[in-house]
């Protein structure tokens, strides 16, 4: 029966989330609870206090993958890049796999959501498929034939730490960027990016959300954000286009929900793909919030062992 079932667990900054999720897809589980702010073995023992109770709920033991706000480090097994700073340069895996007594697999979040819209989501059939994250901050994740692509070191699908490409001169050198550099793509493209420079152009100081709202209210201010905001995306993931060539890429995160983006992006980034015709379909998302879960929980597929 185990075999039937897998857990998947989103790590996230103010929330843990786990699902039990069985092998046609079905969300038969889900809790979740709050993230011990700055705590890391108070989060270990959350983490591992959702897998025990859905198992002990559902009477199985069964896989289980975890997706985290950074990378696990192949060579060290400790945590890096990781916006949970007490998470970095911890043995997490280890200390995971210990406690529930059994080999536990990890990815990025954002790996994990891009694995979760090319199983079963958005992108399902597709041979390649980039995931993006525009949310607090910026992610990507890289699947291809159905595998999920980490690289060598671990970093796969990082682009919201390459430049902003094609740059205008407004935008020379860039904001600057948690990282240590300047103009990254994650500091104009991110929701705090996007309140930013709906600031640096005179418009009120509003979340992304309100600028959203402020603009289908005809604020001509917040519509002139979010024009620049649709031009800038577009430049991005021509340059994922120029490199990659996916068959599709699915936004998600908080961002994702701009209706328009879906329709003005890909008008925009013909003019900076280097091809008379661009077949890349850029989608939204099919499972929303889920697919953290949902993708972590596919690091077993259907057919691994239990």
């Amino acid at each position: 029966m185990a075999g039937e079932f897998r857990i998947g667990v989103d790590l996230g900054g103010s929330k843990i989330e786990a699902a039990l999720i069985d092998c046609g897809g079905a969300v038969r589980q889900r809790r979740r609870v709050a993230t011990p702010a700055g705590d890391y073995p108070a989060t270990v023992a959350a983490l591992v206090g959702l897998v025990r109770a859905i198992e002990r709920e559902a009477g199985v033991r069964a896989p289980v993958g975890v997706g985290i706000p950074g990378t696990i480090v192949a060579r060290t097994g400790l945590v890096k890049n990781a916006n949970s700073t007490c998470l970095i340069g911890r043995p997490l895996a280890r200390d995971v796999s210990a406690a529930l007594d059994r080999p536990v697999r990890f990815a990025n979040d954002a790996n994990c959501f891009a694995l979760s819209e090319a199983t079963d989501g958005a992108a399902a059939g597709c041979t390649s498929v980039f995931g993006v994250i525009l949310g607090t901050g910026v992610g990507g994740g890289i699947v291809i034939g159905g595998t999920l692509v980490t690289g060598v070191n671990s970093i796969a699908g990082e682009w919201g730490h390459n430049p902003l490409p094609w740059p205008g001169p407004d935008e020379i050198p860039g904001p600057p960027c948690y990282c240590g550099r300047a103009g990254c793509i994650e500091t104009f493209l991110s929701g705090p990016g996007l309140a930013a420079d709906h600031r640096r152009h005179g418009g009120m100081a509003l979340s992304a959300p309100g600028i959203v709202a402020a603009a289908k209210a005809g604020d001509g201010a917040a519509q002139a954000s979010l024009s620049r905001y649709a031009e800038r995306l577009a430049r991005a993931l021509a340059g994922i286009i120029n490199v990659l060539d996916p068959e599709a890429i699915v936004l998600g995160g908080g961002l994702s929900a701009i209706a328009s983006l879906y329709d003005e992006v890909p008008r925009l980034w013909r003019r900076f793909v280097f091809s008379d015709e661009v077949a890349t379909r850029l989608l939204p998302p099919a499972h929303g919030d889920a697919s953290g879960v949902r993708g972590a929980a596919w690091l077993w597929p259907p057919e691994a062992p239990a």
